[in-house]
This record gives C-alpha cells, structure tokens and sequence, in this order.
C-alpha cells in the first residue's frame, strides 16, 4: 500500500486573529480525505499551511 505525504508549506502572513496550529488539531483534504493530526508544532514565526493535493487542508472540528 502506497503512502502519501503531506507537505506543509509557508503560507504568506495572515490577518491578526488568525489561529496557529496546535498539537492535537486534524486536519484534512477535501480532495483525496487524507487526514493529518499535529503531533509537533513547527515554531515558525509564520502560519504554515498542509498542503495535500495542491490544495491547503481544511481544519477538522473536533469533538467534545
């Protein structure tokens, strides 16, 4: 069975209130419905996006 990779990727900055990852967010592709939980934050000064497709992934909601 084949593994794909996400790639995450530095997106340019983003407004003021927009939320950082953390660990324990999933997030998923609307196209192939690969999922990827966030087990280490990268640190970076900028938000990063996951790449997946060629398309950013979405972020899941998670459940209470």
């Amino acid at each position: 069975m084949a593994v794909k990779k996400a790639v995450a990727k530095r997106a340019p900055a983003k407004k003021a209130g927009a939320k950082q990852m953390s660990v324990g967010d999933t997030y998923s592709c609307g196209v192939c419905g690969l999922a990827v939980t966030i087990d280490d934050v990268c640190g970076c000064v900028d938000t990063c996006d996951i790449i997946c497709c060629d398309t950013p992934m979405k972020k899941k909601r998670s459940k209470k």
